[in-house]
């Protein structure tokens, strides 16, 4: 009996092998098919010159360390560009205040400025206005400064505007008419291009 037995697990010991192989075949099949598709890898799309997301009658305000006013944009509706990462804003109503508390006025038909609002460009009716600036110690009085055109390229870190189309200068009763200009508020120089006319009354400010 005993040696009947001895025999039979012997028989068996020899089968097991195969038979635990059979287990894990048949669980590594199970698995294979329960297992979750694996994921392709996603194609990054080129971005579209599609907008992301929309401003309607809006204010932005910005302010610096001390709580002083720097910027303020306003417009009927604005457009945000993702593949250009600029901001397209109809009825434009910009304003900006320099350290030295210089105040500088944009209106607009339409402006397209980029991420940090340094460079804006400003098509139809574009009108760029700086304020009057008083007279202090040792500088000056600046009378009112204003520029008009279809197309006005303002940048506003350094205070310069352009154009390569039609542009009127207007400073104090002074005024100018040119086919293209640069000027530059920071070092006080103004080159306008083309046919230039202007009208200089005597005993106006300058």
């Amino acid at each position: 009996m005993i040696r009947r037995i001895r025999q039979g697990w012997e028989q068996v010991s020899l089968y097991l092998p195969v038979m635990l192989m059979g287990l894990l075949a048949l669980g590594t099949w199970w698995l294979v098919r329960n297992a979750p598709m694996p994921q392709l890898p996603t194609i990054e799309r080129p971005l579209g010159h599609q907008p992301d997301y929309f401003m309607k009658t809006f204010s932005v305000k910005s302010f610096d360390a001390a709580g002083r006013l720097q910027s303020e944009v306003q417009g009927e509706v604005a457009r945000h560009y993702p593949d250009t990462d600029t901001l397209e804003i109809d009825k434009v109503n910009m304003r900006s205040v320099s350290p030295e508390g210089r105040r500088t006025v944009a209106t607009a038909n339409r402006a397209l400025t980029n991420a940090d609002g340094t460079e804006v460009q400003l098509f139809g009716n574009a009108i760029v206005t700086r304020e009057p600036v008083p007279a202090k110690a040792g500088t000056p009085a600046q009378p009112r400064l204003e520029f008009r055109g279809e197309f006005l390229h303002a940048f506003t870190n350094t205070e310069r505007v352009r154009s390569d189309q039609p542009v009127t200068l207007t400073r104090g009763e002074d005024r100018f008419t040119a086919d293209g200009m640069d000027y530059d508020n920071l070092d006080q120089v103004l080159q306008l291009r083309g046919r230039v006319r202007g009208v200089l009354l005597p005993g106006a400010a300058k």
